[in-house]
Formats: structure tokens, C-alpha cells, sequence
């Protein structure tokens, strides 16, 4: 006896779901181009020339000679051979990137339990002389940048405060947010939101796996909200503290061994909240105590895609 043939997928629905997700995550980045004034014809242009080196490196990595790249990318995407050929000459200018000497020296001060105060919060440093002081803090940082222009940037974000005398140097806040600098903060939610996407992409794909889970819910109030962020900001301390020093450690431990060290990583955290949309009368019934039967909280694992052999 034959066994049943296990059915092919259909390629049209797996677009249709594909195009449906695509749709969902353009949604807010919609909303910040119009918020911006980008016209839309600016981004469809980005999206073309995603979709070309997109298409390229896939090619390229499948071993198609440089000859051939051309006419299979505009088969690949449906872009004209002419619009593929200007596209693939095409070098953007990028953005500033999101991490910087800066961003490490705040993250190490937050992050050293040595430099914090026993009831909380984090010590003054003095603004130079040997450890602990800003000075020292910055150079176990890095010895290419001078630690006044290090201190200068993180006065400029508005992350640190200096004494009158300014001889001592002060947090003046804990999370590494570069307010007032536009650019930055959009450099950060392209590196940010760009890699938990790729993750997300690669256990679809069955590329690589890469962890990416998330917890949701409902039918919360208003005023339940400042206690679960102040949850997520706890959470975020604990992972920072235990991140840093582990990261640091792997680091030294790859440099003394000589292994090639050609790998990095992010690791996040993020909360969010807005209203609920509204649930159709006939998909939520009210139970005679007012409570409705549509409470949902649950865990969320990413989906996973075997490797092909």
C-alpha cells in the first residue's frame, strides 16, 4: 500500500500570506514617512533597490556568474533590465550608525555594579585621574578617542551632566536614548528593528535559528500599565547587568585563544502597548458577570522551518 502523497504547497496562498505580512510591518514605517513628509514615491524607490541586492546576493551566493546577474535579477524581482543596472550601481549614503564610542562608555558605566551607589542609582565620576573616574572609564573603552570628545557627546545627547566646576561627571539618565538627535534615533531603529527582523526572517527561511519570543495580552486597564513597564524596565537592568560582563568576557576569552572573531550580536528588549481594536459583537460574548470570554495572555515562539539537507 502507497502512502497519500503529502499535498505541494500552494504558491499562491504562501504570497498572499507572504504579501500579508509584508503589508502589516509596512504599516508603521508608513506612518513615520508620512509623519516626516517622505513622499511615497521616495520609498518605492527604496523598496526597489532592496529588492535588486536582495535578489543579488541570493544570486551571487547560488554562484551565478557576474555576467548573468543582470538579466536573472530582473527575472528574480520584475524590474526592467535598464532600472536593474542603474540600481545595482547605486551606493546610498548610510546613516550614522546607532552604536558608537559614546554609546559603549554609557553602556559600561550603567552596567558596572562597582560605579553604583548602595541605595540605587550610580555614582558621580571625577572627570579625570585613575579609576573610577570618567577618564579611566573611557579609555578601557578605547584609546582612539580622546575622553574629553567622548565626554562632549554624551553632553551633547544630553545623557551626561557636569558639576559648576566641572570637574565631576553625573548620569543624568539611564536608558542610552540620543534625543535631540534625529538621525541617531533613526539609526537605531533601523539596526534594531532591521536585525530582529532578520532574525525573524532567517527562522522562516530555516536559515539560521535565532531566538525571538514574546509574551502579549489583553483586556488590561489603563492604570495596570505603569506596573507592567516598570516590569519590563527592571527586566531590562537585569539583562543588561548580566549581558554586559558575559559579552566582555567571550570577547578576551576568543582574543587569547586567536579564534577568528568575525561575529556580532544583539540582544534586545522591548514593550509595547496601544488600544485594543475592537472585537465584532458576535466573536466576543459577554458573560452574565460582565466579563467577556476573549481574554487572551500568552507566550509567542518564533516559527521555526526545518533546514533543507
Amino acid at each position: 500500500m502507497t502512502k497519500p502523497s503529502t499535498p505541494l504547497p500552494d504558491p499562491a496562498a504562501e504570497h498572499e500570506s507572504v504579501l500579508s505580512a509584508i503589508a502589516a510591518l509596512l504599516a508603521p514605517l508608513a506612518r513615520l514617512a508620512v509623519a516626516k513628509g517622505l513622499p511615497a514615491a521616495r520609498v518605492e524607490a527604496a523598496v526597489r533597490l532592496a529588492f535588486v541586492r536582495a535578489a543579488q546576493e541570493a544570486l551571487t551566493q547560488a554562484g551565478l556568474p557576474s555576467s548573468r546577474l543582470v538579466s536573472r535579477i530582473s527575472t528574480t524581482t520584475g524590474i526592467n533590465r535598464r532600472e536593474v543596472t542603474r540600481l545595482t550601481g547605486q551606493r546610498d549614503a548610510p546613516l550614522p550608525a546607532g552604536g558608537s564610542v559614546a554609546s559603549e562608555v554609557f553602556t559600561r558605566w550603567v552596567a558596572d555594579r562597582s560605579l553604583r551607589k548602595r541605595g540605587g542609582g550610580y555614582k558621580p565620576l571625577p572627570r579625570s585621574g585613575q579609576a573610577p573616574s570618567f577618564e579611566a572609564l573611557s579609555r578601557a573603552v578605547t584609546q582612539d578617542v580622546h575622553p574629553r570628545s567622548v565626554l562632549e557627546e554624551l553632553g551633547r545627547l544630553g545623557l551626561v551632566t557636569l558639576s559648576e566646576d566641572g570637574e565631576t561627571v553625573q548620569l543624568a539618565v539611564e536608558d542610552f536614548v540620543p534625543r535631540g538627535d534625529a538621525r541617531r534615533m533613526l539609526a537605531f531603529l533601523a539596526e534594531n528593528l532591521g536585525d530582529h527582523l532578520n532574525g525573524s526572517v532567517d527562522n522562516l527561511l530555516g536559515t539560521r535559528r535565532q531566538f525571538d519570543q514574546a509574551v502579549f495580552a489583553d483586556e488590561l486597564s489603563e492604570q495596570s500599565l505603569p506596573q507592567v513597564q516598570r516590569f519590563v524596565g527592571q527586566q531590562w537592568k537585569r539583562l543588561l547587568d548580566e549581558a554586559v560582563p558575559l559579552l566582555e568576557r567571550c570577547i578576551e576569552e576568543d582574543r587569547a585563544a586567536g579564534r577568528v572573531q568575525d561575529r556580532r550580536v544583539r540582544i534586545g528588549l522591548y514593550g509595547y502597548d496601544t488600544r485594543m481594536e475592537p472585537v465584532p459583537q458576535q466573536d466576543a460574548p459577554v458573560q452574565p458577570s460582565g466579563r467577556s470570554n476573549n481574554r487572551k495572555t500568552a507566550a509567542v515562539q518564533a516559527p521555526r522551518r526545518k533546514r533543507r539537507e
